[in-house]
């Protein structure tokens, strides 16, 4: 079974190779034995990966996961196929929020050029921040929520275009 995930806004190819004796997955293309070795029920797992221990906490955020791991936030999501399918082109220009809260700050304008992963607005909801990144590469074609703003989840915070001679 494969699937694809992505980790702000990089897309990921994971496909489960085995289950037991340990779980295999081949994740673009390299295989990796994990184990997840802990769960304190309130957020802190442990992930083992070639007999190496992980730590992270980890919170739900309607259909995605927020991930801290080495002082560093992940936004992480399963790829709907069916959206895929369709081009998926609206999904990856719209920034939405995962979760509701307010934006902290505004790091980029309309008109500025941006790299897919690039750190667009940071949020904050439930006194954490996250960093809401770029999809894909493009300009950002507007910036809906500045900062201070509050907002719903799925609300869409800035908007990207393509870049003038690339559309």
């Amino acid at each position: 079974m494969a699937f694809k995930l992505t980790v702000d806004g990089h897309p990921h190819t994971i496909e489960i190779v085995r289950r037991r004796p340990h779980l295999v997955l081949r994740i673009d293309g390299r295989e990796h034995e994990i184990s997840l070795t802990g769960n304190s029920g309130d957020g802190r797992q442990t992930i083992e990966i070639a007999g190496i221990p992980f730590h992270f906490t980890r919170a739900h955020a309607g259909d995605r996961q927020i991930v801290r791991f080495g002082g560093r936030t992940f936004l992480t999501g399963i790829v709907d196929p069916r959206s895929e399918a369709e081009g998926g082109g609206s999904a990856q220009d719209h920034i939405k929020a995962p979760m509701p809260g307010a934006v902290v700050s505004v790091h980029r304008s309309a008109g500025d050029a941006v790299k897919r992963g690039e750190t667009i607005v940071t949020i904050e909801s439930m006194k954490l921040q996250t960093a809401l990144a770029a999809p894909r590469d493009g300009v950002v074609a507007e910036i809906l929520r500045g900062e201070g703003a509050t907002f719903e989840k799925d609300e869409i915070i800035a908007r990207l275009e393509e870049e003038a001679g690339k559309a």
